[in-house]
């Protein structure tokens, strides 16, 4: 019990040891075979398939690392902010190998439901969440924006700029990924690996409205 109380971060030792009292001093809700074999046979059933899943996830995971490793595109999203074992192979196959593909990063944004749709029904005009998308290349987009947060100045700038305009965490998520699927596409297409230097040299020399946000974190670039 001990073990299992540490292995799942749980390191208070009063708290483990008032556990196992009450585990001691606890009652059997029954005592009735006709219950507790079943039960017992269930759970099982149920371990011996955990068991199976998990080793064919062990061999999932294997087979990917080998794919990734043979990407031609691999060593270019790893330098992408955030990106790790686990992001690389999702954004890998969010963009795929075919460039001819999309005639655009806007085309790119649509196919993943990054972009949001504008909905119209007579004087009314509304946007919301595109639907008709895959939810799985989406939130490889959106989760690895969200990373990006606490790895990159100018996103972290952008998620503040963005919940300063009133917008919630997740809008803001959101936004960001729409931003950067722009980015990803342009490398992905050009070939170019992701250099944050010279994409915030980009937002200097347009004088970008994010460099007031970017000055005023502990990080922030002069």
């Amino acid at each position: 019990m001990r073990a299992c109380c540490r292995g799942h971060h749980v390191r208070g030792e009063a708290r483990i040891a008032e556990r196992i009292a009450l585990l001691k001093t606890g009652v059997p809700v029954t005592g009735d075979g006709g219950v507790i074999v079943p039960a017992l046979l269930a759970t099982r059933t149920l371990v011996a398939e955990l068991r199976v899943g998990l080793a064919s996830i062990e061999r999932y995971d294997e087979a990917i690392v080998k794919v990734v490793k043979a990407h031609p595109d691999a060593a270019s999203f790893s330098r992408l902010p955030g990106a790790g074992p686990t992001f690389v192979p999702r954004l890998l196959a969010a963009l795929g190998r075919d460039r001819s593909r999309y005639l655009d990063a806007a085309s790119a944004q649509q196919y993943r439901g990054i972009a949001p749709l504008t909905a119209h029904s007579g004087n009314s005009t509304w946007v919301h969440w595109r639907l008709a998308c895959s939810s799985c290349l989406r939130q490889s987009i959106v989760e690895g924006a969200g990373l990006s947060v606490r790895d990159t100045v100018w996103a972290e700038a952008f998620y503040r700029q963005q919940r300063d305009k009133g917008k919630g965490h997740h809008v803001a998520i959101r936004a960001l990924a729409f931003k950067w699927l722009r980015i990803l596409y342009r490398c992905w297409h050009d070939r170019e690996p992701y250099d944050d230097a010279a994409y915030l040299f980009a937002l200097r020399k347009r004088n970008s409205s994010l460099l007031t946000y970017i000055a005023e974190l502990p990080t922030g670039i002069n």
